[in-house]
């Protein structure tokens, strides 16, 4: 528990830039699931057409880099 108290830093502006982009990449990535294509165009287009791979790996990158700097 005490590993994940290092990454997950809801209050951190950092952790929130880095968040976002990784729901929005599962958000679109799942489309197929949840049949919300309107949306999921409107989130990819949101984000400049990126794909969804490299939105949830911008994203994890991002809470990876927060979580090595030291508080």
């Amino acid at each position: 528990m005490r590993v994940l108290n290092k990454y997950i830093k809801p209050r951190s502006l950092t952790w929130l830039a880095s968040a976002l982009p990784l729901l929005a990449g599962l958000f679109i990535a799942f489309e197929p699931v949840h049949h919300l294509a309107d949306w999921s165009k409107a989130v990819s287009l949101t984000f400049g057409g990126t794909s969804p791979y490299l939105l949830i790996n911008a994203g994890l990158v991002g809470i990876g880099l927060r979580g090595a700097v030291r508080p």
